[in-house]
């Protein structure tokens, strides 16, 4: 089984439980850290002839992280595509046992089944809270409707304040972030980089939780950690 991954989250997953069969990932497949396959380039540009070259038996891939055209190019050519779509934490524990039996798995893999036990009760705080979660700025870029992130969240005690939105990352400027009636933000390390001096000092008044951004927006491995990761970032903000 030789098999390209297009997802850093699906990379992860595959390198951990099936070592061996992966020969490509993108530039941004960042775990595990000694990860040795070919790069293809990104997410959203993947190089398709180099995918080509490598001649995999399967490519995983993601509806939101990769493009139609690209994944349209690589069936053309003859190779399978293993589409998912992850947009809550129940439907991330079923995409990723799809995957790895895709992939040539044997046995269900033991982080997958601490994950699902972690999501089951995670702790919850005493009271919900309402949070902004920007993911970019200049423009500033919020987490909207139907999301992984926000699900997330929410099974852990804080609402997303635009989960109502018409668009799923909607663009919104910081004025209006600001009077949108949350008492907290949520700000992860990525895909935008917010630090301790980069991002609170736009909301004055509103405690502001750093987060890391991978088990925020990352179903593989870390979902077994991210429930006691993120709940200790959210109460140190004073969630």
């Amino acid at each position: 089984m030789r098999v390209v991954s297009l997802v850093p989250s699906l990379t992860e997953a595959v390198a951990v439980s099936v070592p061996g069969v992966l020969v490509g990932a993108t530039d941004w497949c960042s775990h595990p850290a000694d990860l040795d396959v070919t790069r293809i380039g990104g997410t959203k540009n993947p190089d398709v002839d180099a995918v080509v070259r490598l001649a995999p038996d399967l490519v995983v891939a993601n509806e939101e992280e990769n493009r139609e055209p690209d994944l349209a190019a690589l069936r053309e050519a003859g190779i399978e595509v293993l589409l998912t779509e992850v947009r809550d934490v129940p439907e991330a524990l079923r995409e990723l046992d799809r995957v790895l039996v895709a992939c040539g798995a044997s046995t269900r893999p033991r982080w997958l089944d601490e994950a699902e036990a972690a999501w089951a009760q995670p702790v919850l705080p005493a009271r919900r809270r309402t949070a902004i979660v920007p993911v970019w700025r200049r423009p500033w870029m919020v987490l909207g409707r139907d999301t992984f992130a926000g699900d997330v969240l929410s099974r852990l005690g804080v609402d997303n304040a635009y989960a109502h939105h018409a668009d799923r990352y909607p663009r919104v400027p910081v004025t209006e972030l600001t009077a949108a009636g949350a008492d907290l933000v949520v700000l992860p390390d990525e895909p935008y980089r917010f630090t301790p001096d980069d991002g609170p000092e736009a909301f004055p008044g509103l405690p502001c939780a750093l987060v890391d951004g991978r088990m925020l927006t990352w179903y593989g491995p870390s979902l077994t950690d991210a429930p006691a990761r993120l709940g200790e970032a959210l109460r140190a903000a004073g969630g």
